[in-house]
């Protein structure tokens, strides 16, 4: 029998947040924190010794012994260095001590986090900066305090800083368009996020039996399961026990860390499975995502099993996104992404739903390259996740309500009530869009679901680009409206103000239409109508990051200050490394693989074909069979050494290329095509050598063995 859990006393027990503040905190103390975490003001730091001693008591009386400042660099991982609580006496005694210094800034060896060029390897200082916008938390006896990460000479060197910046940049401009409409109490926007996260769950023992899965995270070879998830029987399915006292444990270890941890189900493919929090702060957000998935993995071993979040781990098979529900929020609980009941008369909305759609026409590269890396490539555009191609839905009622503006002709109401035709069932209301999961952009009713970033990426990335991008759309709104009310000075009434708005509106929508696209994103038809259309199909990473150091891109950037010009190059060129780097530990694992594993296996299954052959002639018995098995196994192998020679000898070339993109370039178009080729020879090998032979579970013996 599960024990029961009063869920509402253990939710956010290991989290300092804003009740455990109040509650340890002095009055003026709290009431100035609280200020700073609601506006993004200035940290008043004459409140930082107190709010130390009360963070640290707080913790050591839940059994933390140490402290780390928890950063995110431009890895793929979170960052963390841990210093004990204790300070000697001088009588050979400690005590527990922690300062409102070492609350504030922490100085981290720098060198060996990617930089861009921004540090040399000599040039080791960096420091750490506490974010009292998002909450301290206790995991595994240790005090964690999110932090941003920047250089000696102050660039920043993490994905919560310009994240931070962003989230201003989007609200000053927000802001400004309430101003237009009469709000005068709003002092601030949030950008919500909510992550979905896919993950597959596999058994420990056949995943340490697969070098790929260790070393890269994706099976590098294997040939198809016998059954997959062409039966559609696994989404949605009934959840077996082992992965549900899984969930149950994640769940727990979740909310105890103050994460909303809500929805979770069956995915697509055998062995996939989904996440979903409630939508909180993009900062917030993107902090509870990266711990999601590190609690994931733990969590998963406890129980022997590997949590999987790579965007592509086997072929063939569903991939896992992440997707990013993003929506506009005021500090005074206004959805501005929400139509209401008459979408057609709700300006300000559509003003922001405006600003979205220019946004994404105007920046689609910004967008794709927001979400390039190399796993994510072999994902997008296959048929579980969004193409390459940018484009946003917006279903049939906002779609016909932008076609009446533009046209000018009235909107025809239609019915929005469902009649399923059975007395006992009830009837309700039909939401005003539909769900069209091929589509990378998409309006859900009160936020969009940007569904292209992938699963093991950190949500911070895309936000960055969204935020960035609907604040420079917002600027150019409020500073085209704004010139006209100043142009009419007081004779600029409000009805004059409304025909701008709508001058500007219309103008908007008929401009960027081209963006809009509500059909079936999967379809080969829609390939060549974006490209009629102009839009750009940047397929590869490769082609994508480079978008980075555009004009537009760094007018875009420099002039909302969320990044510095140096900064952009020196993520472009972090971006770049990763995805050569990641290609080339898949290509000599590959190798490593085939030379140790596979071709072994294949010339043992060789031998004792051509040995039972021998047998059968030496007793008078037709061997035919035998020997052209035999046949065929000898000229695919010797194609598979070929194919391994080729990819070792391109992987000999690399040391010759001096520029980070030539490097990224022949990585993507020579030896991941090389890979491809040799992992086709390998995968056929595998439908013929012998079950007893094959050296590594198959794709049947990893996605069935959660059972």
């Amino acid at each position: 029998m599960n024990e029961t859990v009063d869920i509402t006393k253990i939710f956010g027990e290991d989290v300092f947040d804003e009740s455990t503040m109040r509650q340890r905190l002095p009055k003026e103390v709290f009431k100035k924190l609280k200020a700073t975490m609601n506006t993004n003001r200035e940290l008043d730091s004459s409140i930082a010794e107190s709010v130390a001693a009360a963070m640290k008591d707080w913790a050591v009386e839940r059994g933390a012994t140490h402290f780390t400042h928890w950063f995110q660099p431009m890895t793929n991982i979170t960052a963390e260095k841990h210093d004990s609580f204790i300070a000697p006496t001088g009588d050979g005694t400690v005590i527990m001590e922690f300062s409102g210094k070492e609350l504030i800034k922490g100085e981290p060896d720098a060198s060996s986090f990617p930089s861009g060029g921004i540090r040399a390897t000599f040039e080791a200082r960096g420091y750490t900066a506490w974010d009292p916008t998002s909450c301290a938390f206790i995991k595994d006896g240790t005090l964690y305090i999110p932090t941003a990460f920047c250089s000696y000479t102050g660039e920043a060197l993490d994905k919560k800083t310009p994240l931070l910046r962003s989230m201003d940049a989007l609200s000053d401009q927000a802001v400004r368009i309430l101003r237009l409409f009469g709000n005068t109490s709003t002092r601030r926007v949030n950008a919500t996020v909510g992550a979905e996260q896919e993950y597959f769950l596999i058994d420990r023992k056949v995943y340490e039996k697969r070098k790929d899965l260790i070393y890269t995270g994706r099976t590098l070879f294997g040939a198809p399961p016998l059954k997959g998830q062409e039966m559609s029987d696994h989404y949605y399915g009934a959840i077996n026990s082992r992965v549900y006292a899984f969930m149950r444990d994640l769940d727990m270890a979740l909310w105890k860390l103050g994460v909303t941890s809500k929805t979770e189900h069956n995915e697509v493919a055998p062995a996939q499975h989904e996440m979903a929090p409630i939508y909180s702060g993009a900062n917030a957000a993107a902090d509870q995502n990266q711990l999601t998935m590190e609690v994931m993995q733990k969590t998963a071993l406890r129980h022997g099993m590997v949590c999987l979040l790579h965007e592509k781990p086997f072929n063939g098979v569903n991939g896992s996104g992440k997707h990013d529900n993003w929506g506009l929020s005021t500090d005074d609980g206004q959805n501005l992404l929400y139509p209401g009941k008459s979408p057609t008369e709700n300006m300000q909305f559509l003003t922001f739903l405006a600003a979205v759609i220019k946004a994404v026409d105007d920046y689609p590269e910004l967008l794709r390259l927001s979400v390039a890396t190399a796993g994510n490539d072999h994902r997008l555009g296959g048929n579980e996740a969004p193409p390459a191609i940018v484009s946003v839905f917006l279903g049939e009622e906002l779609d016909a309500v932008v076609n009446s503006m533009i046209s000018g002709e009235k909107l025809d109401k239609k019915s929005s009530e469902f009649d399923l035709g059975v007395m006992a069932l009830p009837r309700f209301k039909k939401d005003s869009t539909d769900r069209n999961r091929t589509s990378p952009f998409a309006f859900t009713g009160n936020k969009f679901e940007f569904r292209m970033v992938g699963s093991s990426q950190n949500v911070a990335t895309a936000n960055i680009i969204l935020n960035t991008i609907v604040a420079e759309e917002l600027r150019q709104f409020s500073d085209e409206l704004e010139f006209k009310a100043a142009e009419g000075g007081e004779a600029f009434s409000r009805n004059a103000f409304d025909i701008a708005l709508h001058d500007l509106l219309v103008r908007t929508f008929r401009e960027h239409r081209r963006i809009i696209f509500n059909g079936n994103a999967y379809d080969e038809a829609w390939l060549e109508e974006a490209k009629r259309r102009g839009l750009p199909n940047l397929v590869s990473s490769v082609d994508a990051i480079p978008h980075f150091e555009d004009e537009k891109s760094v007018d875009v950037f420099t002039r909302h200050k969320v990044f510095t010009e140096r900064e952009i190059h020196a993520r472009t060129e972090i971006l770049l490394e990763n995805y050569y780097k990641t290609v080339n530990i898949e290509a000599h694992t590959a190798v490593d693989m085939v030379q140790h594993q596979y071709a072994p296996a294949v010339m043992a299954f060789e031998k004792f074909l051509c040995d039972t052959a021998l047998s059968k002639k030496n007793v008078g018995i037709d061997a035919k069979t035998e020997l052209d098995a035999a046949a065929r196994v000898s000229g695919l192998a010797a194609d598979m050494n070929d194919r391994l020679n080729e990819l070792s000898a391109l992987l000999d070339e690399v040391g010759s290329i001096a520029d980070v993109r030539d490097t990224a370039v022949f990585f993507h178009d020579k030896v991941l095509a090389k890979m491809n080729e040799l992992r086709a020879v390998v995968d056929e090998l595998q439908t013929i050598v012998g079950d007893d032979f094959w050296p590594v579970p198959t794709y049947g013996d990893i996605l069935f063995s959660v059972q």
